[in-house]
This record gives C-alpha cells, sequence and structure tokens, in this order.
C-alpha cells in the first residue's frame, strides 16, 4: 500500500533514518539486558544525545536541535518502530523538554535543557499518586512556601524514568481549597534532600523501562524552581501540554500496530499448515484484511492530527480521540496478530509477545480511555 505520512519529508525524514539506524544498532541488541536490570543504561542516553536524537525539537540556544515538534515525533515513532518501549524518551525529549521550552524562565531552560539535550540529564514528570491517578485535580503533593523556597510533600507512582532520572517535574498543590487553580509545577534536582525512590515497579510489558515510585520528605525548593516563577499556573500548563503527550501516544501506537501487522504477514506466508501457507486460508486473510484496513485508517488519522498539531490547531477533544481510539487499535490489532502465531505468539521470544505485553499500558497513562471519552463527549 502506497501512502506515506505528508509531514515526514526533508530533514524530519532524514532524521527519521539516522535514529532507525541508530536504533536497530545500539538499542535493539540492548533489549535484553535492559529488560533484565529495568533500566536502560546512561551511556545509551549520551550516545542518543551526540547523535541529535534527543530534545531535537528544543532551540539551538538550549543545546537541542532546533527542529520542531515534527523532529522530536519522528524520533518517537522509529522508537517504536524498533519495539522499544525501555528507552523514555517520548517522555523526556516528547515532554519534559516541552514544558521547559514553553513555560520555564530563561535560567530555567539555561540550566536544564543543554544536559537534557546531551543526554547528561535524565527527565521525569510526575503526576499519578497512589491515590489520583488521571484525576489530577485530587493529587494531595503538597508544596508550601516558607520564605524563599517551597516544601514539597506527598508521593508519586507509575513515574516513567523515576529509577534513573536527574530531573522531576512535579506537579503539586500550593493551594488545595482552589483544587485545579491551586496546582503548580515544580522542578526537583533528584540530588535534593528529603527526596527517595521508592521501587522500580514490576509491570506486565515495557519492562526496560526503570517506572517508579517516588517519594517527597519535606523537600525543599528554592522559589526559582516553580516552572514558569508563577504560582496556581499548573493546571493551565498541564492543559496546554496533554494534547502533545497524547498524540505521541497515539503516533507511537499506530507504529507498533504497523509492525504487528507487517511481522504477521511474513509470518503466515512462511508457515505450513495442513499442507500450505497460512496465508492461504480464508479466515487468516480476513482477519489481516481487516487488521490492515483499521492501521491504514488510523495512520491516516494519526498524520491528520500531527498536522493540525504542527500549525497550532489540534484541539484537546481531537488529541483524545487520537489516543483513546488509537492505541485501541492498537491492542485490537497485536491481539489479532498473535492469535495468528498460534502457541508461538505467546513465547516472549517472539516479538509479538512482547508487543501484546506493552501495548496494554497505552489505553492507561497519558489519561484512562475512558477520561479521554468523557473529555470527547464534553466538546459535543
Amino acid at each position: 500500500m502506497s501512502y506515506a505520512s505528508p509531514w515526514i519529508i526533508g530533514d524530519v525524514a532524514l532524521l527519521g533514518e539516522t535514529a532507525r539506524r541508530f536504533l536497530a544498532a545500539e538499542a535493539v541488541p540492548r533489549q535484553p539486558e535492559w529488560e533484565a536490570r529495568r533500566c536502560v543504561d546512561r551511556g545509551f542516553w549520551r550516545e542518543a544525545g551526540e547523535i541529535g536524537l534527543l530534545c531535537a525539537g528544543v532551540p539551538e540556544t538550549y543545546g537541542g536541535g532546533g527542529g520542531t515538534f515534527a523532529h522530536d515525533l519522528v524520533i518517537l515513532q522509529e522508537q517504536a518502530r524498533a519495539l522499544e518501549h525501555g528507552f523514555g524518551n517520548p517522555v523526556h525529549s516528547g515532554i519534559v523538554a516541552h514544558y521547559l521550552a514553553s513555560f520555564g524562565t530563561e535560567e530555567q531552560k539555561l540550566r536544564w535543557l543543554p544536559g537534557m539535550a546531551s543526554g547528561e540529564v535524565v527527565a521525569a514528570i510526575a503526576m499519578s499518586e497512589p491515590g489520583a491517578g488521571s484525576d489530577l485535580q485530587s493529587i494531595t503533593t503538597r508544596a508550601v512556601r516558607d520564605g524563599d523556597e517551597y516544601v514539597i510533600d506527598g508521593a508519586k507512582t507509575f513515574i516513567t524514568n523515576g529509577g534513573s532520572c536527574d530531573l522531576v517535574v512535579v506537579v503539586a498543590s500550593t493551594d488545595p481549597p482552589r483544587r485545579a487553580r491551586g496546582i503548580s509545577l515544580f522542578l526537583v534536582d533528584a540530588d535534593t534532600p528529603g527526596f527517595r525512590r521508592g521501587r522500580v515497579l514490576d509491570k506486565i510489558g515495557q519492562h526496560g523501562a526503570d517506572t517508579a515510585e517516588l517519594f517527597f520528605d519535606e523537600v525543599r525548593v528554592p522559589v526559582g524552581a516553580l516552572l514558569g516563577g508563577v504560582e496556581g499556573q499548573g493546571f493551565v500548563q498541564l492543559m496546554r501540554q496533554l494534547p502533545q503527550e497524547r498524540l505521541i501516544i497515539a503516533v507511537m501506537a499506530v507504529t507498533a500496530a504497523e509492525q504487528a501487522l507487517e511481522q504477521t504477514v511474513r509470518y503466515v506466508k512462511e508457515r505450513h499448515v495442513f499442507g500450505e501457507p497460512l496465508f492461504n486460508k480464508q479466515n487468516t486473510r480476513f482477519e489481516l484484511a481487516e487488521c490492515a484496513t483499521l492501521t491504514h485508517a488510523g495512520r491516516v488519522f494519526a498524520d491528520s492530527c500531527v498536522e493540525r498539531h504542527l500549525r497550532g490547531e489540534l484541539d484537546s477533544a481531537t488529541a483524545s480521540m487520537a489516543k483513546w481510539w488509537l492505541s485501541e487499535v492498537q491492542c485490537q490489532v497485536v491481539d489479532r496478530c498473535l492469535q495468528l502465531f498460534g502457541g508461538y505468539g505467546y513465547m516472549r521470544e517472539f516479538p509479538i509477545a512482547r508487543m501484546y505485553a506493552d501495548a496494554r499500558a497505552q489505553k492507561i497513562y497519558g489519561g484512562a480511555n475512558e477520561v479521554m471519552k468523557e473529555l470527547i463527549a464534553r466538546s459535543l
């Protein structure tokens, strides 16, 4: 099927090719090691930084690649194509870097972005809590002003890059009675006294990712750690950036579905049952025809959303549509493809089995899909 994403052109396409070669050569061979350790080694972060795969959409003034969000996204798409879910670059470059670039003070940008672009600094964002996932207005982490400092107390969980991060953007309440209007974001150095890491969590899939618990016990940060320097703007900042996070999830989801389909077509043409290729069976062909249609429709929708976002026109409801539907498509396509592998599909030595386990979280993080439907409904 001849179709090319219209936003992947020029230097964006060239960067995508660079990312594809690098990930195939340097990431894929290390995946078993990363899964065993539940952490991507820091050397790999620095290697990625050296060839421009970190913070590609950040201005060169701050050490970035000087590109647009399309440059970040094509790298993340290639990461999904390589089936690499341990490398926390979607959070690092796709989310945290853009919070800093969009809302940070000049001092904050100069302090953190160059290190993030080089791979010397690994970044995380701490939203979810043990008692508050998609409902950000119910967070209990508090930041209380004390002179020229804020004192942060609370706990976060399910934090990508949490086990290794040097910088964590903490979502905290600075004025609990005001709920959403009382939320602020803080840039917390992992070396700050009172900050500690809990467990690296044992997940169903995405074993190479150091998803962790984080604790803040009277963590004192200077007033200058308040993102943007204005208290109570956190919820507004989150709402402006979450559509981009959801778009990242959507694009990586449809890319994973394409990979599942490609690998399955190859397998069923090689696998013989009852004396002929499995591909010759009508049920196999019909299943793959449906998966191909779903995947192609998903790709066209995702590309439309990317183009709208690059023009500054992607609204929250459409981003929510992309996140929930394409993560559902990913899970459905991977499941149906796994079935065509038979018993081999359940063996982790086959990529389709890992794809199945890795896909399930897509319907949960970035806002549960049920929440996405509620956001869509509110726009009707």
